[in-house]
């Protein structure tokens, strides 16, 4: 089996002295199996988690499902660790639930920056599922206009495009907070949520001569492009796709085979617009 689609899956979780932790009961199902996909439905685990993140905590107030959404979108939370009770019933704040899902394995946790992530395809997918299958009427919206983003994307509508990345800034990010590259690098992750069921998303990938910022390689059983993205904080659209070309940012897709769809994205904080440039490249066999 792919040794690297199987990391993506069920590694993602480290320590000090350990470079890779996998999902022992995953691994072997899906090496009996020969698939790779998630097991945890198979679990009592996944079902648990649930309760969990509809905890509601009893101090303060409570940005939880905003927290796991941008989880789920690839986002990092910081999360402090120190005032968990160690048991599963008193819950004062986010911080409390969160460090329980650390704790669980739901969540893989870097002690220097504070800060934890999911660890990898199967636990996103599960809460993603979960979340779904629950009262989250703002995911479910949050999806569609992903869904939506991704398809104005393929098709070059650089305006729905831009539309819904304001959108997702506006309802997500307050304009104190919006102020450099990265918050905007969270935004378009969070916009394009929905390419975690289809895609493989890399970040910083060194390509051509330089490092691209995001880019999406299609899933095996997908029949979508691949994507590269290049963020620009206080430029335009257009000189984002000058670079994607100039440095060659699709020089490290050499092993794929069919269109590549370039989108360059920006935001100047003196309007307080995003603005958009999309192209089409065919790279033949």
């Amino acid at each position: 089996m792919d040794f690297e689609e199987v990391k993506r899956w069920y590694d993602g979780y480290s320590f000090a002295r350990v470079k890779s932790i996998y999902n022992p009961y995953s691994v072997m199902m899906a090496m009996e199996s020969g698939e790779v996909e998630s097991y945890w439905k198979q679990t009592t685990a996944a079902e648990n988690m649930l309760t969990y993140i509809n905890i509601k905590v009893s101090t303060g107030q409570s940005e939880l499902q905003e927290k796991i959404y941008k989880l789920i979108a690839g986002e990092p939370i910081k999360v402090d660790v120190s005032g968990f009770n160690n048991d599963f019933h008193s819950f004062k704040t986010d911080d409390d639930v969160l460090t329980l899902l650390i704790h669980l394995g739901y969540l893989a946790y870097d002690k220097t920056t504070q800060r934890a992530r999911i660890p990898n395809q199967e636990v996103r997918g599960e809460f993603e599922r979960l979340l779904k299958k629950g009262d989250h009427p703002r995911l479910t919206a949050l999806v569609m206009q992903s869904e939506q983003v991704l398809k104005a994307t393929l098709n070059g509508d650089t305006e729905s495009v831009v539309n819904v990345i304001q959108h997702v800034r506006e309802t997500n990010y307050g304009p104190g907070h919006y102020n450099n590259e990265q918050a905007l690098r969270y935004t378009i992750k969070f916009a394009y949520i929905t390419c975690v069921d289809y895609f493989m998303k890399v970040e910083e990938l060194p390509s051509g001569k330089g490092l691209a910022d995001l880019v999406y390689l299609p899933l095996p059983d997908t029949a979508y492009p691949a994507m590269v993205i290049e963020l620009k904080w206080e430029e335009t659209a257009d000189a984002a796709i000058r670079q994607i070309r100039d440095r060659n940012y699709p020089a490290v897709l050499a092993d794929y085979y069919g269109e590549i769809v370039l989108v360059g994205t920006s935001y100047n904080s003196k309007t307080k617009q995003h603005t958009c440039h999309i192209e089409r490249i065919s790279k033949d066999e």
